[in-house]
């Protein structure tokens, strides 16, 4: 299991502060962010140059750090959110009325992933909470595969945590929770 080089504590009250951070997924670099401090997100929408109304992802190690967001699932819909997202596969879940736009963007439905990366799952364990999880790209661009490329692009702005991408060469598939449409190959 790949360990950070970073505290708990540190990362939390980096969090907390509205900070950024750039760390692995199973793709990719993504830039993330504590989902809940709508300063950090919408500054993550200015540096990638994306439009609000899109949405985001959100990564969590477990159900509980997202269940806030979206409407409650079962146990069984739970682990199967969790194998699921083992396969690298985020899910448009119904999304809580007290969702925030910033999150959401124009829909009904919240994207979420309870990643198995290890690095990514850890850094939620550690910041004790989902993350925003976007590609670590300016829209439209190829996004950062490397610590290198996302200290480049981004490291006045984003704290960039080094570690291994995952070796998957496509981003995580997006499918609609209800009638399993897939939304994102």
């Amino acid at each position: 299991m790949e360990r950070m080089s970073i505290s708990s504590r540190a990362l939390a009250a980096h969090l907390k502060r509205g900070g950024l951070i750039a760390y692995p997924t199973e793709s990719c670099y993504g830039l993330g962010c504590d989902p809940a401090n709508r300063r950090a997100v919408l500054r993550i929408l200015k540096l990638k140059q994306r439009p609000q109304r899109k949405g985001l992802i959100l990564i969590a190690s477990h159900f509980n750090q997202v269940a806030r967001y979206v409407l409650p699932l079962t146990l069984k819909e739970q682990t199967k959110l969790q194998q699921d997202g083992a396969q690298a596969v985020t899910y448009l879940l119904p999304a809580k009325p007290s969702c925030p736009r910033w999150l959401r963007g124009e829909n009904d439905t919240l994207a979420v992933r309870l990643t198995a990366h290890a690095f990514a799952r850890n850094l939620c364990r550690s910041a004790n909470s989902a993350l925003v999880s976007t590609s670590a790209n300016r829209s439209g661009q190829r996004p950062a595969k490397t610590y290198a490329e996302c200290k480049k692009l981004f490291s006045s702005d984003v704290w960039v945590m080094p570690g291994r991408v995952g070796k998957r060469k496509q981003p995580s598939t997006i499918r609609a929770w209800v009638g399993g449409k897939i939304v994102r190959k």
